[in-house]
């Protein structure tokens, strides 16, 4: 597939572009500097040919799926930009709400989660919710496997099956956990794995659901 990644420069967007890479698929990282996309895809290239920088409005257009890997308080600067070209597609919310260094960690917004959020600002996108959860240490260990379950959720069932193959592209067991409603609760586990890694001196801390 050919995958874009709106803010891929970052840590989590890097991971996921390398791991996909890895596994095969074609990236295009998107930033607000198209040149830095472009510098940090050559940086990323000497290992993995099939990845290219762009602006994020202009990676959004190139990609057949668009995953969102953006600060939260970013969200509403960003995407109306990328709406025409997000359009139709299937666009993945990877994004946490949270704030460092306050009373609360996790900190969703009025809508309800991040993702709603994302939906709200792409209203033709058919947007699922997932790899919140997968450290950006883990994605960037690319020699090992990344050990958890992939939760997912979103309205489309179709889209869900789509970001589901792109989690077993990258050996993990996906898990359907609803409609974008339940986006905030799954968003919410990332503040509980930082807690988790904080406490116990951890990078990778992970999620697996039992019974299944």
């Amino acid at each position: 597939m050919n995958i874009a990644i709106l803010g891929g420069t970052g840590k989590e967007g890097a991971g996921l572009a390398m791991r996909w890479a890895q596994a095969g698929h074609a990236i295009v990282i998107g930033s607000r500097d198209a040149e830095r996309a472009r510098t940090k895809a050559a940086e990323m290239c000497a290992a993995r040919k099939t990845i290219t920088g762009e602006s994020n409005a202009e990676a959004a257009r190139l990609g057949e799926i668009v995953v969102v890997a953006l600060p939260a308080n970013g969200l509403g600067a960003t995407l109306p930009e990328t709406r025409e070209g997000c359009r139709g597609k299937v666009v993945v919310s990877t994004v946490v709400p949270l704030t460092f260094g306050g009373g609360r960690l996790f900190t969703p917004p009025p809508i309800g989660s991040s993702a709603e959020e994302v939906q709200s600002l792409l209203p033709e996108a058919r947007v699922v919710a997932a790899f919140h959860h997968i450290a950006a240490h883990e994605l960037a260990d690319t020699e090992h496997p990344i050990e958890c379950d992939l939760l997912l959720c979103g309205q489309d069932a179709g889209a869900k099956e789509t970001v589901s193959e792109l989690g077993r592209s990258l050996g993990l067991r996906p898990i359907d956990v609803g409609a974008l409603t339940n986006a905030g609760p799954l968003e919410g586990i990332t503040a509980v794995l930082a807690t988790i890694n904080r406490r116990y001196k951890l990078k990778n801390s992970g999620i697996k659901i039992t019974g299944l």
